[in-house]
């Protein structure tokens, strides 16, 4: 079964890579850019039984490892 997970920073959390992006972009002539935050994409192949393993087995991994719980969220999407 594959699934991804996306991370990203939680309202309110500072991010100086996205700002840096940001401003790349500007200054390579990219209009329009309001505002860029940056993030973490995880795509994985599990051996589950089902869509609920398979959504269980993830939730654990972000939870130990994947996301910082504290500043970050994370959102499971399983094809």
């Amino acid at each position: 079964m594959k699934a991804r997970v996306i991370v990203t920073l939680k309202a309110g959390v500072l991010d100086p890579q996205g700002k840096a992006i940001e401003g790349a972009l500007r200054s390579l002539g990219v209009e329009g850019v309001a505002g860029v935050r940056q993030g973490k994409v995880f795509d994985v192949e599990l051996d589950a039984a089902d869509r609920a393993e398979a959504e269980a087995q993830l939730k654990a991994a972000c939870e130990k490892l994947l996301a910082n719980l504290v500043i970050e969220n994370f959102a499971i999407e399983i094809a």
